[in-house]
């Protein structure tokens, strides 16, 4: 490395971003994430041993990946390699392994790959990993913000532990943001702040689960704040709420957000739970998400769960994908909650449901039948004399306008599909 070189990475050290210069360096400094990383949990024995083997970390942007396969770059004997899918291709990947068997031959010793949002290699450039996993030449580590279930090939998964990382909690997110205050080394030690609660506060739920979008809040807070009379930075509530952008709302309309954040929605609606309802279905709206999907939701929804024991429901939730059609957002928005709040509110019965998808098993076992002679049509020549429509009974001609007589196929005629709550 020439003397530029090093100018140039002593330059971009200090100046990197907060949230970069704080990413722990040692396994015992990483908080949150204790379901995979506690002591005596699979993946830190793994680490701690240099043992690891093929690993997918799937989780929200801030709350580890890049910083756990950073960790076990430090902790390694072997080599370690990086790679970005969205920035480097089937070549470079290619080079990569070619350099990582040469490796093992002059060295017997293995290869760690990270490659940060694998998600983004398509199925040719995922492919093109499996000889390399499976012979053992590359131990993986691929980091993900999307289910892996959804985005990555099959093969790959069966070869690679899967670890999921969860947000972090507002505690977690505290901590760190305390310890960059403390940290006069890579944090913000050497300046003289004094941070409010409630400003600390603010800013860990502002990130929602990211640390990135908290540290940089902080950074900012701090930097663009001028000291006082007496050299403190003073951090209020105020200059907090000024220093941290809106977080984006995680959610991709093709993968598991999406039909978590749905599955929700209904959960809540089914469960008569009207708070969880509309944050549901503000957390849709806010999303980007498709208003008509949601109305359509809402229009099965009130059939299939409300059915009836409140069929003005349906009414209800057809009337709104209608109006919805014809005001559109924003004013729709207060449409589908009325709708999905009747249907949170309304009483719940789904005996229609049960009740068809009974019958449509019973057909696709087999369980059909003949249609009852006195039951069949009798309006064309010959057809009584075959026999049809005869002994029918037409319930007009009884009292209350009902006669009992077997309706069902012989098979099925003691069959009972709906069954009242």
């Amino acid at each position: 490395m020439n003397l530029f070189e090093n100018a140039q990475k002593d330059y971009l050290k200090k100046n990197a971003p907060l949230a970069d210069r704080m990413r722990p360096e040692k396994i015992e400094e990483i908080i949150g994430q204790e379901d995979i990383l506690a002591p005596g949990k699979l993946l830190r024995r793994a680490i701690e041993a240099d043992r690891l083997t093929s690993v997918i970390f799937y989780g929200p942007p801030g709350t580890g990946k890049t910083t756990i396969a950073n960790v076990i770059a430090k902790r390694t004997s072997g080599n370690f390699a990086k790679l970005n899918a969205v920035t480097q291709g089937v070549q470079d990947l290619r080079k990569l392994i070619q350099e990582a068997e040469d490796f093992l031959n002059l060295y017997q010793k293995k290869t760690i790959v990270f490659i940060d949002e694998i998600h983004r290699f398509n199925k040719a450039q995922q492919d093109a990993l499996l000889p390399a996993v499976e012979k053992g030449i590359i131990i993986l580590i691929g980091a993900t913000t999307e289910n892996p279930y959804f985005s990555i090939n099959s093969a790959l998964l069966s070869r690679s532990l899967i670890f999921r990382l969860n947000p972090l909690q507002k505690e977690d997110i505290i901590k760190l943001l305390r310890r960059s205050l403390e940290d006069k080394e890579k944090g913000l030690g050497n300046y003289k702040v004094k941070i409010t609660e409630e400003a600390l506060s603010h800013l860990a739920d502002s990130a929602q689960g990211d640390a990135r979008i908290a540290l940089n809040g902080l950074e900012l807070a701090v930097l663009s704040t001028p000291p006082d009379n007496q050299g403190f930075r003073q951090i209020n509530l105020k200059t907090a709420e000024e220093s941290i952008q809106k977080p984006a709302i995680l959610y991709d309309k093709t993968g598991d957000q999406h039909y978590d954040v749905i599955s929700a929605f209904i959960k809540s609606m089914r469960g008569s739970d009207p708070d969880a309802t509309l944050h549901y279905l503000a957390r849709m709206l806010e999303a980007g998400e498709d208003p008509r999907f949601i109305a359509r939701r809402i229009v099965i929804h009130a059939a299939e769960d409300v059915g009836l024991a409140d069929p003005q429901a349906l009414v209800v939730a057809q009337a709104a994908a209608q109006a919805l059609e014809f005001v559109g957002l924003p004013e729709g928005r207060i449409i589908l909650a009325e709708a999905a709040l009747y249907i949170a509110l309304a009483p719940k019965c789904n005996a229609v449901v049960k009740g068809i998808d009974a019958a449509i098993k019973d057909i696709r076992h087999g369980n059909i039948g003949p249609v009852p002679l006195h039951l069949r049509d009798s309006h064309y020549p010959g057809a009584q004399k075959l026999g049809h429509g005869q002994g029918y009974l037409y319930p007009h001609d009884f009292p209350g306008h009902y006669v009992k007589q077997q309706y069902l196929p012989d098979i099925l005629k003691d069959k009972k599909y709906f069954i009242r709550d």
